[in-house]
């Protein structure tokens, strides 16, 4: 079958359209399926992948416009929004507004952020919903796993980014044991809304995270 893909880049993110038979992906999040690598995982960690995978349905959209948003807790609607507003969201879940995190980590030193865009200074409207801002404080904070081809190495609540057609994505490892029983599922915005998907792979690794 012919493949057609569309790239929009936006908001240091990647949305990526595949207009094709798509990968495997799971439609329902209720429950999940037992696995040995679940107790891998810290309680925390795999609330944070419940928090992603309980946005299935509710962000249906890949909407990256910018927005001005209130501070702290400011968000677009919860119908659309781009890969790091799943991450966002979850940690939001857990009483993390990484808005103001982000926010205060780049006011203390805004030049060991990315210079990407060419702002004089921390923009709190938009810092935390780019894929190299969010990189750059996880690995400030110490939270940076070794990225491997070993499917054991991902643990649900992990995050994970990718390079994408040459730019950034984010998303974090699910509790859902993708098809074949042999890795967890990505939960993550790349252009339909958010999704649970089998793609931990698909994409070239950039980095691995473990934040709880």
């Amino acid at each position: 079958m012919r493949r057609v893909i569309v790239v929009v880049v936006v908001l240091g993110c990647i949305a990526l359209f595949a207009c094709s038979t798509p990968r495997a992906s799971v439609q329902s999040v209720s429950g999940t399926q037992p696995s040995v690598l679940d107790e891998r995982s810290s309680p925390g960690a795999r609330r944070l992948a419940l928090a992603a995978q309980s946005q299935v349905g509710k962000t249906v959209i890949y909407d990256a416009a910018y927005v001005k948003l209130k501070y702290p807790a400011g968000d677009v609607p919860m119908d659309r929004g781009v890969c790091t507003d799943v991450v966002v969201r979850a940690f939001r879940t857990l009483g993390v507004d990484l808005q103001v995190e982000v926010h205060k980590d780049m006011a203390a030193d805004f030049k060991a952020y990315p210079q990407n865009w060419g702002l004089p200074g921390p923009d709190s409207n938009i810092d935390h919903r780019r894929v190299p801002n969010l990189r750059t404080y996880f690995t400030r904070k110490g939270k940076v796993v070794p990225a491997s081809d070993n499917p054991a190495d991902y643990w649900p609540g992990d995050l994970v980014t990718w390079e994408v057609l040459g730019r950034p994505h984010i998303g974090l490892v699910s509790t859902v044991i993708a098809p074949g029983g042999q890795r967890y599922c990505i939960v993550h915005n790349i252009g339909a809304g958010t999704q649970v998907e089998d793609r931990l792979f698909e994409f070239k690794i950039t980095g691995h995270y473990r934040p709880l």
